[in-house]
């Protein structure tokens, strides 16, 4: 049996933040939508006295070959070691006879590129069709990754940066300018990010709500990343009251994980309000965005079928190119 080890720096000549990419985790919200995946419940190993976290997620797209298995972590005390916030790899795993086929030291790199596709899609369908100014709270990776995702699918002009590090909010401007050619300024406050831009993405672990529904208006779209476990939260539950749509990556997921447990606990929106998944979208059978009046959000907190998606086709690129290496069990 042979199994190939690729490591980061090969998988990000295999894989890049472009159509291709955006294409195949596209496609994995279809098939989840469909009901052609099998998605079992996330494993989170909390690690609270150092702020952190380590999370199991899979998936199955039935018909495929292969799936995934994924391992990551999120520290965020790293930051004031001068060390990444978040680490990981995935497992390639035959379908037919479950050997393992690959393993890929990603260290966390698909993850942040799929992630940030997904709030690409968001607004893809989500957003205004032409927008000035977008936002993103928060100056760490997925700061980053979404806002050049956000590129492939709207040319905007300007950028609106909050962060409540001085230094980090510093080196983004700086890292981003020459990466996304458009105009970066720093905002003072959340609130002037979110008043001032056509579409906002929250990229923070915040565990208090910080976005106000008083700071929303007509044409707003809301990507919200940053909650992918109960115990976090960026909008106030208010905020989903006075959304037009409200749209995640997984229901069952959302409700449980993301902001709108949050919305369901506070009782601003219980669970017969319309919500659509991003799948449905896609697929054609929901609507996306329906005027330019509408404010929208859409929750996304992570699903295994992002992962299956972005690392076989890291996998299959990697087998393409012959990169990797091959030991031999």
């Amino acid at each position: 049996m042979n199994i190939r080890i690729v490591t980061e720096e090969e998988l990000r000549r295999c894989v890049e933040m472009d159509n291709e990419s955006l294409e195949a985790v596209e496609q994995s919200f279809v098939s989840l939508s469909k009901g052609e995946a099998t998605v079992p419940p996330i494993m989170r190993i909390p690690v609270p006295e150092r702020t952190g976290e380590v999370d199991v997620k899979s998936a199955h797209i039935h018909g495929l070959e292969s799936l995934t298995i994924k391992v990551a972590s999120g520290f965020y005390e790293n930051l004031q070691r001068g060390l990444p916030s978040s680490c990981g790899l995935m497992v390639i795993v035959s379908a037919e006879t479950g050997f393992i086929q690959a393993v890929l030291l990603d260290n966390g790199y698909l993850t942040d590129v799929r992630t940030g596709l997904a709030g690409a899609i968001a607004a893809k369908y989500l957003a205004k069709d032409s927008i000035g100014t977008a936002g993103v709270i928060g100056s760490g990776a997925q700061a980053r990754y979404q806002m050049r995702a956000l590129k492939l699918v709207r040319d905007y002009r300007r950028l609106l940066v909050y962060g409540i590090v001085p230094e980090e909010v510093d080196r983004y401007i700086s890292d981003m300018s020459s990466v996304l050619s458009v105009e970066i300024f720093r905002a003072k406050s959340a609130e002037e990010v979110v008043r001032n831009s056509d579409v906002v993405v929250t990229t923070t672990p915040s565990r208090t709500a910080y976005l106000r529904p008083e700071w929303l208006h007509p044409g707003l779209h809301i990507t919200a990343m940053g909650t992918d476990a109960e115990d976090k939260q960026e909008l106030f539950p208010e905020v989903l009251g006075r959304a037009d749509r409200l749209v995640c990556d997984r229901k069952s997921q959302c409700l449980r994980l993301g902001e709108l447990h949050h919305g369901i606990e506070a009782k601003v929106i219980s669970c017969d309000s319309r919500l659509d998944e991003l799948g449905e979208i896609i697929a054609g059978n929901k609507p996306g965005r329906e005027s330019d009046e509408q404010i929208t959000v859409c929750d996304l907190t992570g699903v295994g079928v992002q992962d299956t998606a972005i690392a076989l086709l890291a996998y299959n690129k990697a087998v393409e190119k012959g990169v990797g290496l091959n030991i031999e069990t």
